[in-house]
């Protein structure tokens, strides 16, 4: 049977490379070159275009250009003077700073006005109240220097009359904040602002002096209130529909917050904006009798373009191109809006992060396509060049990844599922019903339950698989939003073939850990499995090691795959090894090589600057105990996957010698995802004074333990976490001692690394003798790793 499933392996894949061999070589022949990127991070982008360029303008006075909305180049960033838009702006916009208490501006936006100046609309606030001010700079070239004209907006004045002239309110009034200034279609200009307290506000503005007209107030408001988290105002008018389309960000714009983008659509600038269901959103807003930020409330409103999403690559699929991810967002939003009237396409910009990058963001552009009924839908995969173009019903039908975004406000990373569109309009899968296409390239997908989804399909890049899709992006009748990603054709047989040779339980000749056996794959394909001493190694993957008496454990482990009528097994040995007295899961001693010493679990392997990326050199020089291990401040060390598993109670313990501290650079490294993690850090942040550290993404758990660890000599660190009681260890002594926290390792899919994670400067340095056990380690039996060789402890003698 494994000869027989080799084979057909071999022969599918060989089909598969040729197809793709064959595509590549007619791109090549035709002069085909794929899309270029540059990326850059201005969070809360706000777009123009002049001279024939894009430009962005976002918080922090970040600011990019581009020619084509795929390379982007940075113009400015940081609010300081040397910051090239202003001459210098801590003077410039002093009076702002100064009232709203912060060293840092919030989202800006720029526009042009008829005497042919640029209007940078400029906001502080202080963060963790409204209090903020709003004012315009004007300048005769897009990149500066602006000059300011003057506040012109307040919020926050506790206790004294506001805007309005009566005491502000924050449940009511707006956080002046987040400004977008726009032309309507008859030419009249207007602002929408306003983040959380009071809601989103909107003012007639004078287009000669681009100050709000006076008797206003703060203007009308269109949504929100009572703190509800709505923010990131945006007006685009189309004049292909003729609406005028408010787009909000719901949630936090953090990466746990659940940032998502929605819109509501009016047909006069001051509305009443209206959402898929026909709700006046200006009466959406927080509860006052919920907690504060209550989501539950407006959650339901609005028509939800796009929240968490990844299109992960799913079991047995064609591998993502060398140094790609599943792609996806996290918390987008803060968006803004273009409409090119040559071309007619519409455009969407904002910031977004990613599945398990933390908070790193940068911007993203993607194209807006119109529905039947005339609502936007943002197209799945980012900006590329791409237009819409007719599509006959056999070059679309097939099967699909699919993204159901919901109407949730979560950090939920909407998983994608596999569906068919089947040639006979029907749809199999994750979702059962109807499908049929209207005209060129529209479509309706009817489910057997809920409304039809009306959207469009688009052929489109995938950076993750380097090669051109067929997607499509629809709308429900109530404001949910559906992404579609097409896959290579493949037969039943094709299919459990692929997930037999995929499935790859790494190194299993001695193993310590549970096993993560996969039970889904492609196209809804099912594995189960079967243990021959399920007492040992169960049919769910967990290990319950055999004693040290007993020896170890050779268990037979056979996956069954079935796809339609197509099934295959596979069978793999496994070795569980005997429990070792004293709970030790891995000893890395690094002597010339990257091998587990004690042959518990597998050898490291070479990394470059982050967990997951190519590249890397790690080399050898004497340490402490025989050799160690180099790290060049641009390489890590990935340690196998699941090396604690399932692990309340765990020790980890390592001699550094680093040639440099640099905050937030990770020693030891653990991962369950990109909100949940354990980083020990030899310079800790700024609330520890930069303190070696133990630090946490859960709770935000911070184990400061008052000092640092030298440069250029070798200090032994430690920590133990017993069930949530918590320790650090300098040189064998207890540096913090705490409690609650957080239980990080709670299943078997957590990934460790040395000298890198996914976001910070890597480690610089030595590393010698990493110890980690399954237990916490006694204060004593800290002190005992901690005992240097005698040269070294002549050395600290001497001191």
């Amino acid at each position: 049977m494994i000869g027989n499933l080799l084979r057909a392996s071999v022969v599918a894949g060989c089909c598969i490379a040729a197809c793709l061999m064959a595509h590549n070589a007619a791109l090549a022949q035709a002069g085909f070159r794929p899309p270029v990127f540059q990326n850059v991070a201005v969070h809360d982008p706000s777009v123009v275009r002049a001279a024939d360029k894009f430009y962005v303008f976002g918080s922090h006075l970040a600011a990019a250009k581009s020619s084509d909305l795929m390379s982007w180049q940075m113009v400015a960033a940081g609010v300081n003077p040397a910051n090239p838009l202003f001459n210098d702006v801590t003077k410039e916009l002093a009076e702002a700073l100064a009232w709203a208490q912060t060293d840092t501006l919030w989202a800006a936006d720029v526009i042009k006005l008829a005497d042919g100046k640029f209007y940078m609309y400029y906001n502080a606030c202080k963060g963790d109240s409204p209090r903020s001010a709003m004012g315009v700079a004007v300048a005769d070239k897009i990149e500066g220097p602006y000059v300011n004209k003057g506040i012109f907006l307040k919020s926050g004045q506790w206790g004294l009359p506001s805007e309005d002239g009566t005491i502000y309110d924050a449940n009511k009034h707006p956080n002046t904040v987040d400004p977008h200034t726009f032309f309507d279609a008859k030419g009249k200009l207007w602002m929408v602002y306003g983040s959380y307290s009071g809601g989103i506000f909107i003012m007639a503005m004078n287009p000669s002096t681009g100050m709000p007209l006076p008797g206003q107030g703060y203007g009308k408001r269109l949504v929100g209130g009572n703190h509800a988290r709505i923010e990131g105002a945006y007006v685009l008018y189309s004049p292909a529909t003729s609406y005028y389309y408010l787009f909000t960000s719901f949630g936090g714009f953090d990466a746990a917050g659940g940032y998502n983008i929605r819109v509501a659509r009016a047909t006069t600038p001051d509305g009443p904006f209206l959402d898929a269901a026909g709700k006046d959103m200006s009466t959406v807003m927080a509860n006052p009798a919920l907690p504060l930020f209550d989501d539950a409330s407006i959650a339901p409103h609005g028509v939800k373009l796009m929240g968490n999403f990844r299109f992960d690559a799913k079991l047995g699929e064609v591998a993502l191109a060398p140094g790609q991810t599943s792609p996806g967002y996290v918390s987008p939003g803060h968006n803004s809006a273009y409409y090119e009237a040559a071309t007619g396409k519409h455009f969407i910009v904002f910031h977004a992060r990613f599945p398990g990058r933390g908070e790193e963001h940068e911007v993203r552009v993607h194209q807006l396509l119109m529905n039947a009924d005339a609502w936007p839908l943002v197209a799945p995969y980012r900006y590329a060049k791409e237009t819409l173009a007719s599509v006959r019903p056999e070059f679309v039908s097939g099967d699909y990844l699919l993204v159901n975004h919901g109407k949730d406000i979560s950090a939920t990373i909407k998983p994608a599922q596999s569906i068919s569109l089947q040639a006979n309009g029907m749809i199999s899968g994750a979702l059962s019903g109807q499908w049929a296409l209207v005209g060129s390239n529209q479509f309706v997908l009817t489910p057997n339950s809920g409304k039809p989804f009306k959207g469009q399909f688009l052929n489109q890049w995938s950076e993750a698989t380097q090669s051109w899709t067929m997607s499509f992006t629809a709308l429900s009748a109530d404001g949910v939003a559906v992404f579609g990603s097409r896959l290579l054709k493949r037969s039943e047989a094709q299919v459990t073939t692929a997930v037999a040779a995929a499935i790859n339980l790494g190194d299993t000749s001695a193993v310590t850990a549970n096993l993560s056996l996969p039970t889904e794959a492609m196209r809804g394909a099912t594995i189960t499995w079967a243990s021959s001493n399920p007492a040992v190694l169960s049919n769910t993957g967990q290990v319950t090691r055999p004693t040290a008496a007993q020896g170890d454990a050779v268990v037979t482990l056979t996956a069954t795959i079935r796809f339609g009528s197509s099934v295959l097994t596979r069978v793999f040995t496994v070795v569980v090894r005997a429990q070792v007295a004293g709970g030790l899961l891995a000893h890395y001693a690094f002597n010339n090589n990257l091998a587990e010493t004690s042959g518990l679990t597998a050898a490291g392997l070479v990394t470059g600057n982050r967990l997951d990326a190519a590249g890397g050199s790690i080399s050898f020089a004497p340490g402490l105990f025989g050799q160690a291990a180099v790290f060049d401040g641009n390489s890590g060390i990935r340690l196998p996957n699941g090396l604690l598993s399932n692990a309340p109670s765990y020790t980890v313990s390592l001699w550094l010698k680093p040639d440099q501290l640099t905050e937030f650079s990770s020693a030891f490294f653990g991962a369950r995802d990109g909100n949940a993690w354990v980083s020990l850090l030899p310079r800790g942040h700024g609330f520890v004074g930069g303190a070696t550290m133990l630090w946490s993404g859960t709770a935000w758990y911070d184990a400061g333990t008052g000092s640092n660890i030298g440069v250029g000599v070798w200090s032994h660190l430690a920590f133990t976490v017993n069930s949530g009681a918590v320790k650090v260890y300098i040189n064998g002594s207890s540096r913090f001692s705490g409690t609650g926290f957080p239980h990080i390792f709670n299943n078997n899919v957590a990934v460790f690394a040395l000298g890198v994670n996914w976001w910070d400067t890597p480690y610089k340095g030595a590393v010698d003798e990493l110890r980690v056990y399954q237990r916490a380690l006694s204060d004593a039996e800290i002190a005992a790793l901690a005992q240097p060789p005698q040269a070294l402890k002549a050395q600290r003698a001497s001191r």
